[in-house]
């Protein structure tokens, strides 16, 4: 009997990389398994499509887009064992790239199809982000933002024009001269911390942003999250510290610092959390590493 595949792709993510990253997924996953293609008009309407076909039991979920695209299908796997297999097709494509997946389509495409057949699996930890004031629970898998890159995000977002990287360059460039250190609470597994930064990052995975290795210690299966906190901190000295970010030599700067723990809570006014580059929560939110909470179509 051929496995039955619930998909759904994202055909705005990577400047159109995503609609062509699905093509390729459909095409592929087509000639091995009854594929259900559940995309919706919007990312709410494919997560409650998404979850019907869970419930429904298919023996897997593939999901072709960016990061976002990723996260949309975390939170609606995540402590199911629902297996979930990644198309990459967005612009940063931080998550596959550092789960060791292939980056182009079709070879990953294929790679999901060969581990939904072979029955080849790996589990992967997840984070449980619950937002303090009204209780609801988000998963993320791979970086929570919390400082001034969520800022610059949450400034991007409300502008429609101009599109892609262009409009956080942009963004940057404005909230850079505004931004102060905030004030954080954090506790790491119940142990407090104050602390004024420029920017805090909870990590699950090593890297966000297209490249940017925030946390380059972190591993998605160690039951740990890496806690980065950079401060404090004057904004010049961010901007020269802020390229060392893709290779991850900024850890060594004497005012960046990074603590393990696998129960975080972030408290901060005025700063809302992003995690896989989605907007999650305002501040506090409690973060719990959850071992094993989701599968991934791929062998070790």
């Amino acid at each position: 009997m051929r496995p039955r595949v619930a998909f759904a792709g994202n055909p705005h993510s990577g400047a159109g990389r995503g609609r062509a990253a699905a093509t390729a997924a459909l095409h592929v996953l087509a000639a091995s398994a009854d594929v259900r293609d559940v995309t919706g008009p919007d990312a709410a309407a494919t997560g409650l499509a998404l979850a019907r076909e869970r419930d429904a039991g298919v023996d897997a979920v593939v999901v072709a887009g960016g990061d976002g695209t990723v996260h949309l299908a975390v939170n609606v796997l995540a402590g199911t064992g629902t297996p979930l297999g990644i198309v990459p097709g967005g612009t940063g494509n931080d998550i596959a790239r550092e789960l060791g997946l292939p980056l182009e389509p079709v070879a990953a495409a294929h790679a999901a199809v060969e581990a939904l057949v072979r029955g080849a699996r790996r589990p992967v930890d997840a984070v449980r982000c619950r937002h303090a004031p009204d209780g609801n629970v988000r998963w993320f898998l791979g970086v929570l933002a919390a400082g001034f890159d969520a800022v610059v995000n949450e400034r991007a977002n409300r502008w429609s024009w101009p599109r892609g990287s262009t409009k956080y360059t942009l963004a940057v460039m404005r909230e850079l001269p505004v931004f102060r250190e905030r004030s954080y609470l954090l506790e790491l597994d119940g142990h407090q911390l104050r602390a004024r930064a420029m920017l805090v990052a909870v990590a699950n995975g090593p890297s966000y942003g297209g490249g940017m290795r925030i946390a380059p210690d972190a591993r998605v299966d160690d039951g740990l999250l890496e806690v980065v906190v950079a401060g404090p901190i004057s904004r010049l000295e961010l901007v020269r510290i802020f390229p060392k970010v893709f290779s991850g030599r900024h850890v060594d700067h004497p005012r960046v610092h990074v603590y393990r723990a696998a129960c975080v809570r972030l408290e901060s006014p005025g700063i809302v959390a992003f995690a896989d580059g989605e907007r999650l929560a305002p501040l506090p939110v409690l973060c719990q590493a959850v071992p094993e909470a989701l599968t991934l179509l791929a062998g070790r």
